[in-house]
């Protein structure tokens, strides 16, 4: 099963299990769409030319690269077709990492500080990738075995290899330039104001004035760096707010108040747009 059937099964539901794992190797291009996922992901590139873009930053990635893609974030692999994509994928269930925290220890810190310091990227050292090898080899083995205490064995090796990513990406030197990460500072900041004000006014008219942008070169300039125009990127993140807030039980119309739609319709019409489900309906399918 290859990357684009997995994130197309995944993209719209729970990660059920408490964690999967995919070492995958694609021969041939496959088609990616713009994707999220209602649950953390990890990828660790092996090989191949690929860029990948995690709202709004272009990522050129090297051999042992490590990725950090948080709960809902906009995502995109560009791959060239000349080399075979080769990637090991891990799929955390957040509920079974928080089951395992301890008062001085969150195994979800570093997508918390991925989001905060807005950078996705970890890149390792010579000895971090030989060691890091060893442990998802392991784990790669320990997925198809069933002999005496297999599941026991699966889950350590799983919440060993998430404390070393702890570890790596809080022991980074921020302050060193990584040449490979392009984006538009302007942009990271508006991104990062629509994702904290979703239920604000986000019109363009008003991003352009608070940000002091021509709104026409604005529109331009994101649907560069993003992928998606200005208004299809707001209208998708409040969908998937507005899911979230679905799911934790908040009744349609407060829903679509906090999400920032300025009508019931136009909330419902998104919704099941983006959901092929009514919120209503959405909500009842998520008790």
């Amino acid at each position: 099963m290859n990357e684009h059937v997995l994130s197309e099964k995944a993209k719209r539901g729970y990660l059920n299990e408490d964690f999967l794992f995919f070492n995958l190797k694609d021969q041939k291009k496959n088609e990616f769409e713009f994707h999220y996922h209602d649950f953390n992901k990890i990828i660790i590139f092996i090989a191949g030319d690929v860029s990948y873009i995690i709202e709004g930053k272009s990522y050129k990635l090297k051999p042992w690269d490590i990725l950090l893609v948080g709960k809902n974030d906009l995502h995109l692999p560009i791959i060239s077709p000349d080399k075979s994509y080769e990637r090991m994928i891990l799929w955390l269930n957040p509920i079974f990492l928080e089951e395992h925290n301890r008062n001085d220890c969150n195994l979800l810190k570093c997508f918390q500080l991925a989001s905060e310091r807005k950078i996705n990227l970890i890149r390792t050292g010579k000895a971090d990738i030989y060691s890091l090898r060893q442990n998802l080899l392991e784990l790669d083995a320990a997925m198809h075995d069933s002999s005496f205490g297999s599941e026991i064995l699966k889950n350590a090796l799983f919440i060993q290899i998430i404390v070393k990513i702890n570890r790596l990406f809080l022991g980074m030197d921020l302050t060193k330039n990584m040449e490979d990460i392009k984006y538009d500072a302007r942009i990271e900041e508006i991104i990062s104001y629509i994702n904290s004000n979703l239920e604000e006014d986000l019109s363009i008219d008003s991003l352009s004035d608070m940000f002091y942008i021509n709104k026409y070169y604005l529109m331009h300039l994101f649907k560069k760096e993003t992928g998606f125009t200005l208004y299809s990127y707001i209208q998708k993140k409040r969908v998937i707010k507005a899911a979230d807030l679905l799911r934790d039980g908040k009744p349609a119309g407060e829903v679509c108040s906090l999400c920032g739609f300025g009508d019931y319709s136009t909330f419902v019409r998104t919704f099941k747009k983006e959901f092929k489900l009514s919120p209503k309906q959405y909500a009842k399918s998520n008790r």
